[in-house]
């Protein structure tokens, strides 16, 4: 007897998004980072060693975009996460090594804590995404900083505008570079894959630019309870303010990052990252359209398995 001969009649069925193919999802983890047919041409998982290779590579791909940008004297967009974060101190050692001033970077980030009507966490909480990127980020960049008045934050006030702000961008010939992580539930940013229900058609899912306040999965919560609160599930808000695909599939760019391990043999991403490579384009799953993007997608080598089961 295996687990997905167990589901149905128990109390995970209804657990899991009902556009899951529980079957589909458990051939993609033996595949490992073989090519498929609907990637990009120029979409390329980076293997890293480990976590000091994984947050160099992604920092310095990070600062390599904005220095490109600066030398053709182009204004760039950034779609940033917080999770993964080592990245950015990298990326900030390179460009303040090779002096490149950020005055042409526009950054819009793409989630938030929220309550259920939106309202998001004061800006001095350390818990907050805004306070997390101006220590990780912003403020280790010194006189070479994005302009605060450039940087955009995902409250219920201001996320509504990143379209037309994006948009806008773009008019002018701006390149959006979209930096993410992907989530136990295969999210991008918090666009849980259970919001697919909510859309008739994939055009319509693929439109939608963002949610206030949207409830986030159970275990997207228990995801942030073991890699931000140290095990609290208690402290875990349990809705967002999120981008949706109408703003990260417009990305003319990527740099993705999969560092879900954990130590000791033990890791929370495995699956995760598996499944967007190999699954195909599904709006039930939201990370299966990065392969479709163009960039690279940096991940730690035991991710890619084999995902087998043994005591630790």
């Amino acid at each position: 007897m295996d687990f997905l001969s167990t589901v149905k009649g128990s109390l995970l069925e209804g657990f899991y998004p009902a556009g899951w193919d529980l079957a589909k999802i458990d051939e993609c983890c033996d595949k490992g980072v073989a090519r498929e047919d609907f990637w990009n041409k120029d979409f390329q998982p980076i293997e890293c060693e480990n976590v000091y290779e994984f947050d160099t590579y992604m920092g310095h791909e990070i600062a390599l975009k904005i220095k490109e940008a600066k030398e053709r004297g182009e204004k760039l967009a950034m779609i940033l996460p917080v999770g993964p974060m080592g990245m950015y101190r990298w990326a900030a050692y390179f460009l303040n090594e090779w002096n490149v001033k950020c005055d042409h970077v526009y950054t819009f980030n793409m989630d938030e804590w929220a309550d259920s009507e939106g309202n998001t966490l004061p800006n001095d909480n350390p818990a907050s995404f805004e306070y997390s990127m101006k220590q990780a980020f912003f403020d280790k960049l010194g006189e070479n900083t994005v302009p605060p008045a450039q940087r955009n934050f995902a409250t219920k006030d201001n996320l509504p505008t990143y379209p037309e702000k994006i948009a806008a961008l773009k008019a002018e010939g701006a390149k959006l570079v979209l930096v993410f992580g992907i989530g136990r539930m295969c999210h991008i940013a918090f666009w849980e894959p259970q919001f697919a229900e909510d859309y008739a058609t994939e055009a319509e899912w693929k439109s939608a630019c963002y949610r206030i306040g949207a409830k986030l999965h159970p275990l997207t919560i228990e995801q942030n309870a073991i890699t931000s609160f140290k095990s609290r599930t208690t402290l875990v808000p349990c809705s967002a303010n999120t981008i949706g695909p109408g703003l990260f599939l417009q990305a003319d760019y990527i740099i993705g990052g999969c560092d879900g391990a954990l130590g000791r043999g033990m890791g929370w991403q495995g699956m995760s990252f598996l499944t967007t490579l190999h699954y195909g384009p599904d709006m039930n799953i939201t990370s299966t359209y990065i392969p479709t993007l163009p960039g690279k997608l940096f991940y730690l080598k035991e991710l890619a398995g084999p995902l087998v089961a043994e005591c630790n």
